[in-house]
């Protein structure tokens, strides 16, 4: 039977959520929510059947499952709300950008014990699947450590710009949203890491997000993760992933693109899939049925957001 969901948060990312969970048969989305009357009216489109609510807390009464794609000031409330009464939840990250506020929400949702699982989207996918599985396995040789290569001519990107927030310094950035995937990538291979030191540069405007981002961190054991990210000047996007073996290294471009070096040219593992967004969304689905049903899966776990918020917050205050 499928889930009875409420999505709240009704932006960019909410819609692709809701357009796949749509598609999904896991999921039945009967609520939404958002403050925003258009962004409400182009969801409706997406999901006829579903109502648009009153408020968000109205939007969670008759659902089992809640998913918060609201920017992270509000997403602690809605989600502690949702768990007080017993609803499973899937959560964007971050889970917020206050170190001690996620700590109590994440002590908060074990102690209701429901379901719950953050949307770190290359947790389900092939390429972490089959990566985790050649470290594992011995194929990479000893794995020595990662880079993490970022670079945009602007910040937001085009597709972005409706979520005005991403441009500010209290909650948006590239770091908080994109390196973050790739360090939950990251720790998922290596383990645990620590901020050796970082280098964030702002814009004159103390309410704008950081323009670039250098730093090193590393695991228990001394193994390097390199971080090189910059916005600006006339380029395409590059996103990239890097995990370095003494064997084989795998590098991982736009999230899904997977490749393979022995020392020579990287080759790509597999054939592109026609819609890779919809074949990403789709695992995290797959997989949050597993959740949901209190089943092994690949899914991020709140604690594995926290690790990763510490790590970005951290990057983001500069060390030395």
């Amino acid at each position: 039977m499928a889930v009875k969901t409420t999505l709240i948060g009704l932006g960019i990312m909410g819609r692709r959520m809701l357009e796949h969970m749509v598609r999904h048969n896991g999921y039945e989305p009967i609520a939404l929510w958002d403050p925003d009357p258009e962004a409400c009216a182009q969801a409706v489109r997406l999901a006829p059947d579903a109502a648009i609510a009153t408020s968000a807390e109205a939007a969670m009464d008759a659902a089992d499952l809640i998913y918060l794609s609201c920017p992270p000031a509000p997403r602690k409330a809605y989600a502690l709300t949702a768990a007080a009464a017993g609803k499973a939840l899937f959560l964007e990250k971050p889970l917020g950008v206050d170190i001690a506020e996620s700590e109590d929400l994440v002590d908060r949702l074990a102690s209701f014990g429901v379901p719950t699982a953050v949307n770190f989207t290359q947790a389900a996918g092939s390429a972490l699947t089959d990566v985790s599985k050649a470290a594992r396995s011995g194929v990479l040789g000893d794995v020595l450590g990662a880079d993490i290569v970022i670079t945009y001519g602007a910040w937001p990107r085009a597709w972005q710009k409706a979520a005005d927030w991403l441009r500010f310094r209290d909650e948006g950035g590239m770091t908080r949203e994109v390196i973050s995937h790739f360090l939950f990538f990251s720790e998922r291979i290596l383990g645990p890491l620590t901020v050796i030191w970082a280098r964030p540069s702002f814009p004159d405007d103390p309410a704008l997000c950081e323009t670039h981002m250098l730093a090193r961190l590393e695991t228990l054991d001394g193994r390097p993760v390199t971080i090189m990210a910059s916005i600006g000047g006339a380029q395409p996007d590059r996103q990239e992933l890097t995990i370095k073996g003494s064997r084989a290294s795998r590098r991982i471009t736009d999230f899904y693109v997977d490749a393979v070096s022995d020392g020579g040219a990287f080759t790509e593992v597999r054939e592109r899939p026609e819609d890779p967004r919809a074949t990403s969304l789709k695992a995290q689905l797959d997989d949050l049925s597993l959740c949901l049903d209190g089943k092994t899966n690949r899914l991020a776990t709140p604690e594995e957001a926290l690790r990763v918020q510490k790590l970005v917050e951290a990057m983001l205050a500069g060390k030395s």
